[in-house]
């Protein structure tokens, strides 16, 4: 990856809808060459995707939660990850180190919902024995931006 593969990965994450021909202006390059290069930063899987940021808020998701779950075993942890990939509330699932075994991100309408998440949802998956929730009050930055860096800005 270079300086020109990094331009066009920042212009596309501030901006997913923005044209080839923009990005080329952007970057010194042609259009063809842009999209060349998108192509392959798609194929090594450096770009996983493209998506519209949403207002959680405004589609009904009040309440966001994070639920600290610790899991009595490792033998457990295939089939819990299998079943949170499969919960729409749970925006993200990180296997973690310290007391807890994952910290899971959750969007859920209202806090009954949430309690249904927890009593009836996760702490039934087997192998967990606690689960532990922060809900947030407010949020002062949620992003998706990703810092871009190459070997010749490291040194």
């Amino acid at each position: 990856m270079d300086r020109k593969d990094a331009e066009i990965i920042k212009a596309l994450q501030l901006d997913g809808r923005r044209t080839q021909q923009d990005i080329a202006q952007l970057a010194g390059l042609s259009q063809p060459a842009v999209a060349e290069r998108i192509r392959k930063l798609e194929e090594r899987k450096i770009i996983t995707g493209y998506a519209a940021r949403v207002d959680p808020v405004k589609l009904g998701l009040e309440v966001t939660a994070f639920v600290g779950v610790t899991l009595s075993h490792p033998k457990y942890f295939e089939a819990f990850d299998k079943r949170v990939r499969e919960l729409p509330e749970v925006l993200e699932a990180h296997r973690v180190a310290g007391r807890d075994s994952y910290l899971l991100k959750v969007r859920l309408p209202n806090t009954r919902q949430l309690d249904h998440l927890l009593v009836r949802v996760l702490r039934t998956i087997p192998g967990v024995t606690r689960t532990e929730t922060t809900v947030v009050l407010a949020s002062l930055k949620e992003d998706t931006f990703v810092p871009v860096t190459f070997a010749e800005e490291e040194s």
